[in-house]
């Protein structure tokens, strides 16, 4: 379980931190270009728009199947009073720990599947994973050529990307957690008094670690990707800089 831990810590961590970065690179591009806060925000809302309406609609679809009212719905840009910007929400009822947290992780769950259909049968990225795992690099590299080749690549790629860069949970989604968190450790100091930890660590161990160690997978292909746009929008956010003599602080 601790291997499975510690991969999905590795992969989660600079997921949060490209996407941050690179949300910060596109919309620098976009103000310079435009000049104009407003259709910076509805270009940059436009961009993300599929994993907008899969984040939301995963919260809607929760919360019905869960039975909490849904009593609000928006995919409208919104700037908040802190200067955050809000590309989506849905309201609900509080509910209880369990569910509330269900709706929360919503997003992520159904991000995560839509991205293990798009890696596995349309851009085969799992079978780079395992050249790259087994240290087959000179195959990697090989493989890694031939995936533009891909049909529709252009669409995967932007859905890859779009749907990766918005499935992570905001901080609203995550109010539940913190509460579900401590009455699962409770619960287990519990069995472990009651001398269940041998029973947890042979039964319970290797499908959580399974399921840590895929859910790292789909971060760390996630991470790639917003590698991979980086660099090119970073250069494109200088040379405009330069060209315009203009800059985003």
């Amino acid at each position: 379980m601790l291997t499975g831990l510690l991969w999905f810590v590795l992969a989660l961590a600079p997921l949060v931190f490209l996407q941050r970065l690179l949300h910060r690179e596109i919309q620098a591009v976009l103000l310079i270009v435009t000049r104009h806060p407003g259709l910076t925000i509805g270009l940059f809302s436009m961009f993300f728009f599929p994993g907008v309406l899969l984040h939301e609609l995963s919260h809607f679809l929760a919360a019905k199947l869960l039975g909490v009212r849904a009593s609000g719905f928006s995919l409208l840009p919104q700037i908040l009073p802190d200067g955050r910007l809000l590309l989506g929400y849905v309201e609900t009822e509080r509910a209880d720990v369990i569910r509330d947290s269900l709706i929360g992780a919503a997003p992520l769950i159904a991000g995560g599947l839509f991205l293990a259909f798009l890696s596995a049968p349309r851009l085969e990225l799992y079978t780079l994973l395992d050249f790259f795992q087994a240290g087959r690099f000179d195959l990697f590299w090989q493989a890694l050529t031939l995936i533009p080749q891909v049909n529709d690549f252009p669409l995967w790629f932007y859905l890859t990307f779009a749907i990766s860069s918005t499935m992570l949970p905001s901080t609203a989604d995550r109010h539940a957690w913190t509460p579900l968190a401590l009455w699962t450790a409770a619960l287990l100091v519990l069995i472990l008094i009651a001398g269940a930890g041998p029973w947890m660590l042979e039964n319970a161990a290797p499908p959580l670690n399974q399921f840590l160690g895929a859910t790292a997978t789909i971060f760390g292909l996630s991470a790639a990707v917003h590698i991979i746009l980086l660099l090119p929008t970073y250069l494109t956010h200088r040379t405009l800089a330069r060209i315009t003599h203009m800059d985003v602080q």
